[in-house]
């Protein structure tokens, strides 16, 4: 399976400062948030990356410059053998833009509220300049709707005659409009009931097989992303600390902060399995912490956490991990996962 997106070292810093006066006068220095710091990572054809973690850890931020949205500060981000970085604001750029499109977290805020859903829907095709008759352009609308599950009739409604669902069909049949080879899906279910969420990820599972289309879904949800995801990245300020295939990254998680977040899963089936709560607070992310930005809520931290950065370490079965305790094997991951496994459920132990 080729490769179509590969990031390399790409960092987005931010200038959040005050007004040059205020600082002047105040005696206060400029203040750079690093959104992103350094990730790297690779999406192959066809296949749905995910990244996860706490709000505010920078996936949004990456999302928007795999589409161009944000330039970078640093790195490079290649698609398809292409630098994005350089030829994206260049003559080639709509034809990049033309094979990427970005699916939003509100389908509130991302329609506009005082055109057509034949209006947003075209939109794609008209700046693409993919058809120029009119009555193509509708049928090809209609079209549209109908394949993310809507009816063709609704070419002349307005957003507000939708519900929460609907409405994310209609931006997904727009991003659809410029046949892209890659979707970038920001949280497109969090908005939504649960019941809704299941049949739009549906309805997105289908797209990909019948549209050969490749993902980088972007969600704190670790039950949704179990349900799309053939490979996990977990995010922490900034940073990937544990990039896995979905069946590893549940099964045999590495990181202590991925261990955390999988911990926080409430236990339905009552299997008793012992649990640690994500301790803590994420701190700021215009003062990180030195070393290993997670040492302060880790469990397994020790000195050398507290000052040397992790490097990225390769695991086998493609999976890779940012962190000293499992590199010094501190920490016996198979131990603690046997001893799961063999504890015995407490509502069976009352029986």
């Amino acid at each position: 399976m080729s490769t179509l997106v590969e990031a390399h070292n790409v960092s987005k810093i931010f200038d959040v400062s005050a007004p040059w006066l205020n600082r002047v006068l105040e005696r206060k220095p400029r203040q750079l948030l690093h959104a992103v710091d350094k990730i790297s990572f690779t999406i192959r054809k066809g296949e749905t990356l995910a990244l996860v973690g706490e709000s505010g850890c920078g996936k949004s931020t990456v999302a928007r410059m795999l589409v161009g949205l944000y330039g970078t500060s640093g790195g490079t981000i290649q698609f398809d053998g292409k630098d994005l970085t350089k030829e994206i604001a260049g003559p080639q750029g709509a034809a990049l833009r033309r094979r990427m499109q970005m699916i939003f977290q509100d389908p509130y805020a991302s329609l506009n509220p005082r055109w057509t859903v034949a209006q947003i829907v075209a939109e794609p095709i008209l700046v693409h300049q993919l058809l120029s008759d009119r009555a193509q352009i509708i049928e090809r609308v209609r079209q549209l709707l109908e394949h993310v599950g809507l009816s063709g009739n609704d070419v002349e409604k307005f957003p507000h005659q939708f519900s929460g669902g609907q409405r994310q069909r209609i931006s997904i049949a727009r991003a659809l409009a410029s046949e892209p080879e890659f979707l970038v899906c920001d949280e497109p279910t969090s908005a939504l009931d649960v019941s809704v969420q299941a049949q739009v990820l549906n309805l997105m599972r289908q797209l990909q097989r019948d549209d050969h289309l490749t993902y980088l879904f972007i969600s704190h949800n670790l039950a949704v992303v179990h349900h799309v995801s053939d490979r996990i990245g977990v995010m922490y300020l900034g940073r990937i600390v544990e990039l896995a295939p979905k069946a590893t990254l549940f099964a045999r998680p590495q990181h202590p902060y991925t261990r955390m977040l999988l911990d926080a899963i409430p236990d339905v089936k009552m299997t008793g399995r012992s649990r640690t709560p994500v301790a803590g607070e994420v701190p700021n992310p215009l003062n990180p912490p030195p070393g290993c930005t997670f040492h302060p809520r880790c469990p397994y931290a020790n000195e050398r956490c507290k000052r040397e950065r992790p490097a990225v370490l390769a695991l086998e079965g493609d999976a890779s991990v940012a962190c000293h305790a499992v590199e010094e094997r501190r920490v016996d991951w198979a131990a603690a996962q046997q001893a799961d496994s063999t504890q015995e459920s407490p509502a069976l132990a009352s029986r």
